[in-house]
């Protein structure tokens, strides 16, 4: 007689595996309510107990952070606190606060190192709140963020890709559009080479100013005095080209990005002084690149797009260039060690609401180098990896 499917034997299913069951168990002692109240009483795992919680609570807690930062930025405390301590009553006058809430923000930009709570009752800058003053460009990022809030407002919808901050920021009827989205004409357009120059000039600005935070850096790891002549690909307004430029006396330089961007990349140039040696070239890479160069840049223009799109341009970058010709691939990348939270937290959600691109490991982009033609990709280490990893290829 042969059996029915009811009476058919299981499939024996295999015991997870031992680390599985040992993490599973970590996770359940963890999580129990009896443990955490001894783990916090129990010298020995005390401090670590400690460490978690206050861990825990700052996740809780980063938005009012990022809020006290952008209230002082705003409010220019930095500037006002750069010539020397002040009495909180008055930074209260000179920040037209009540009193009271002058020292609720002191206080609490004290406490998270932006400024320094003197013993007399003063308020002085803190290590953070300086090297801010020498930072402007991260004023305006903080700035920037409010369109990021309003787009993480929901971001369970902003996963799902039904909400957005265009719409109010929660929930459907926004067909997935963001703020950001808006604001970075790019990815808003389905031809970005039609933009005009007033839809490009707030985020080009905004690039611009960043830009310089990691030229330098990329620069030093790798030196262009070898070269002639340099590609840079989605140079923006032309921080990097400059920077370039200057490194590199006898070195010319080709920007290349929409046109009108290279327009406002090319008035740079002439400001700079820099005419005769660097020019702006308007159009798009997937009408081909300009030939020319021993060296293409590519400054943190990858992983503002997605797979495709990425893939197309790296092919387009190794058509444009010779054989022994190089490629400069620099951005922030997913699993930097100990800068994990910014390659795949910050920056994989910004460039979500952005509407396009993602950040990626080391290993992906070499792959995604080695499908688009190159070889020997090694990486050349940058003073700042949390901002910026440099990675160098070949085109054979």
């Amino acid at each position: 007689m042969r059996p029915t499917p009811h009476t058919l034997p299981a499939t024996p299913v295999p015991p997870p595996p031992w680390r599985d069951r040992l993490l599973a168990w970590r996770h359940r002692l963890i999580a129990s309510p009896r443990f955490q109240r001894f783990a916090a009483a129990f010298p020995l795992t005390r401090p670590v107990a400690r460490r978690n919680a206050r861990a825990l609570f700052d996740l809780c807690a980063g938005f009012v952070y990022a809020q006290v930062l952008a209230a002082s930025l705003r409010l220019d405390l930095f500037r006002i606190l750069a010539d020397g301590p002040m009495p909180a009553e008055d930074l209260a006058r000179r920040l037209d606060l009540p009193p009271d809430r002058a020292l609720c923000l002191l206080r609490a930009a004290a406490s998270l190192g932006l400024l320094t709570a003197l013993r007399d009752g003063r308020f002085a800058l803190g290590d953070l709140g300086a090297a801010l003053l020498g930072n402007p460009s991260v004023a305006a990022m903080v700035a920037h963020h409010a369109m990021l809030y309003d787009d993480l407002r929901d971001p369970v919808a902003l996963l799902r890709g039904t909400g957005g901050g265009m719409g109010g920021g929660t929930g459907g009827g926004t067909g997935g559009k963001t703020r950001l989205s808006g604001y970075w004409a790019y990815a808003a357009s389905d031809d970005p080479a039609r933009i005009d120059e007033a839809a490009v000039a707030p985020y080009g600005a905004l690039m611009g100013a960043s830009q310089a935070l990691v030229a330098r850096d990329i620069l030093e790891a790798y030196p262009l005095a070898r070269h002639a002549h340099l590609l840079d690909v989605g140079g923006g307004e032309g921080a990097f080209a400059v920077e370039a430029a200057r490194s590199a006396p006898r070195l010319r330089v080709t920007l290349f990005d929409l046109p009108p961007v290279a327009a406002r990349a090319a008035r740079r140039f002439a400001e700079e002084g820099l005419a005769g040696r660097a020019t702006a070239r308007g159009g798009s890479f997937h009408d081909g690149l300009p030939p020319g160069a021993d060296a293409v840049s590519l400054v943190r223009v990858v992983h503002d797009h997605d797979d495709a799109p990425a893939l197309a341009l790296l092919k387009a970058a190794r058509a444009a260039l010779p054989p022994g010709g190089t490629l400069l691939l620099a951005e922030p990348m997913a699993g930097t060690p100990g800068a994990e939270p910014i390659g795949d937290a910050y920056f994989g959600f910004y460039l979500l609401a952005m509407g396009s691109g993602r950040p990626r490991t080391r290993p992906e982009l070499a792959d995604m180098l080695a499908q688009a033609g190159f070889s020997r990709v090694r990486e050349h280490r940058t003073r700042r990896p949390m901002l910026v990893r440099l990675l160098v290829a070949t085109a054979p």
